[in-house]
C-alpha cells in the first residue's frame, strides 16, 4: 500500500467538544490555512473561527462536503460528526442519519478523491453488555444497546471495508468518556464527569445522573487530542489493527470522581439521581485493555484522575475568578 503524504485536513463536526479543540492543534501541528473546519453550528470560540477556514455543510448531504473538498484539494478528512449516545436515543433516526450516512459520504468521497487518509473516531458504545467489562479486551464481543453504540460499530466495520477492498487508510480509536475545561457537555452518557467541574467550581454542589458506584474508562482532553493525532501520523506498516482502537486513560467511578474534586474544594457536595443514562451505562466497560494502542502505534496518556482534577479546577477556577464560566444549562 503506498503511503500518502498528508497536506490539506477537512475536520467535520469542528464545533464539537473534541473536534473544536482538536481543530486548533491540528491547525498549529499542519498549518492554519491547511486545516479547514466544518460544521453545521457557528464556531463557539473566536480562536477556532478566526484562525483558518470554516464553511457550514451538513455531512450527510454529499454535495455540501464534496463542494470544500474541491475547494481546498483535501488529501486527509477528520470525520468527528456524529450524534453521541444520549441525544442518539432522544431521536435514533437523526442518530443513524448522521453517523452511518455522514461516515459513508466520507468514505465514498475519500475513496473517489485518492484521499491519503481518514480518521473515523469510535467509542466505548461499542460495546454491550455481553462484553467483558472490566480491562475490555481490544477484540471481543461488539453487541451495543444504544443507537449511536450501533453506529459505532457499523463505522468500524466500514472502515476496515473499505481498507481491504479499496486500500484507503481508515483508521479509528475508541474513546472513552473525555473530559475538557473548554468545552460543554454535548450529549453523552459521560457527560456527568465533565459538568461535575464546571457545578462544583461555580455551586460547589452537583447532582450526578448515574450511581455513585459507576465506573467508566475516562480521559483528559490533552491526551484525547495526542492520541487521535498520534494515530493519524503513526506508520501504517505498524498497524495491525485499523479502525478499532481502545485507548486508555484512567478509569474511576462518579463517586471517587466526587471525591478528587472534594480533595480541592472541602464544601463540594455530590447527590446522585440515576436518570435513562444509567441503563446505558451499565452496558459499557469499566476499563480497557489498549494494549493494541501501546505497542501498534506508541500509545500513552499523561493524566491520571488526581492531575486531571487539579488542572481542571485551577482553569474553571480561574475562569470563574474573571466571570467567564458558562452556566450549564443556559
Amino acid at each position: 500500500m503506498k503511503v500518502k503524504e498528508i497536506k490539506r485536513i477537512l475536520v467535520t463536526g469542528s464545533v464539537g467538544q473534541i473536534g473544536s479543540e482538536l481543530t486548533l492543534a491540528l491547525r498549529e501541528r499542519f498549518g492554519a490555512e491547511n486545516v479547514v473546519a466544518t460544521g453545521r453550528k457557528t464556531p463557539p470560540s473566536d480562536a477556532l473561527k478566526n484562525s483558518g477556514p470554516f464553511y457550514f455543510i451538513d455531512v450527510a448531504k454529499r454535495e455540501t462536503l464534496e463542494e470544500v473538498v474541491r475547494k481546498h484539494n483535501i488529501d486527509t478528512i477528520v470525520h468527528m460528526a456524529a450524534i453521541l449516545s444520549a441525544v442518539g436515543e432522544q431521536n435514533p433516526m437523526r442518530c443513524w442519519d448522521v453517523n452511518i450516512n455522514g461516515t459513508l459520504v466520507v468514505l465514498e468521497c475519500a475513496r473517489e478523491h485518492d484521499m491519503a487518509r481518514v480518521i473515523i473516531p469510535s467509542s466505548i458504545a461499542a460495546f454491550g453488555p455481553e462484553t467483558p467489562r472490566d480491562r475490555t479486551p481490544n477484540d471481543t464481543i461488539l453487541k451495543p444497546r444504544t443507537m449511536y453504540g450501533v453506529t459505532k460499530v457499523a463505522g468500524e466495520l466500514l472502515g476496515d471495508y473499505y481498507f481491504r477492498k479499496y486500500g484507503l487508510d481508515v483508521r479509528g480509536l475508541r474513546y472513552p468518556g473525555i473530559i475538557s475545561h473548554e468545552t460543554l457537555p454535548g450529549g453523552g452518557t459521560t457527560d456527568f464527569a465533565v459538568a461535575i467541574y464546571f457545578e462544583a467550581v461555580r455551586n460547589k454542589r452537583y447532582t450526578c445522573f448515574v450511581r455513585e458506584d459507576t465506573r467508566l474508562p475516562m480521559m483528559y482532553m490533552p491526551d484525547c487530542i495526542k492520541a487521535t493525532i498520534d494515530l493519524t501520523v503513526a506508520d501504517i506498516s505498524k498497524l495491525k489493527h485499523h479502525s478499532d482502537f481502545n485507548v486508555g486513560a484512567m478509569s474511576f467511578s462518579a463517586g471517587e470522581l466526587a471525591a478528587s474534586i472534594k480533595k480541592q474544594i472541602p464544601e463540594f457536595v455530590c447527590t446522585y439521581e440515576p436518570d435513562f443514562r444509567q441503563a446505558i451505562a451499565d452496558t459499557w466497560p469499566m476499563s480497557l485493555d489498549d494494549s493494541a494502542a501501546r505497542e501498534e502505534w506508541g500509545w500513552k496518556p499523561a493524566f491520571d484522575l488526581e492531575a486531571m482534577t487539579k488542572d481542571m479546577l485551577d482553569v474553571l477556577g480561574r475562569r470563574y475568578r474573571e466571570g467567564k464560566v458558562v452556566v450549564l444549562g443556559a
